[in-house]
């Protein structure tokens, strides 16, 4: 199973809604909110992936983590 951390990454970065991500990363708001609320991760496009990265400069594996067995 995959866990997004993009609500911890938003908080960081003060980030206060999907709007405020919107402006900053480029994306739709149909990107983000998979990520947002965690649903369909698996279909989320790498550029989606990518762009977040590097709107928050981090790695993939703060992103996004996979956790066996849930």
């Amino acid at each position: 199973m995959l866990r997004s951390n993009l609500r911890i990454l938003m908080a960081k970065h003060r980030i206060d809604d999907i709007t405020g991500l919107m402006e900053k990363s480029g994306l739709s708001r149909n990107s983000i909110n998979k990520l947002y609320r965690e649903t369909d991760l698996e279909t989320v496009k790498l550029e989606t992936l990518v762009r977040l990265c590097d709107t928050f400069q981090c790695k993939l594996s703060e992103l996004v983590e996979y956790v066996p067995g849930e």
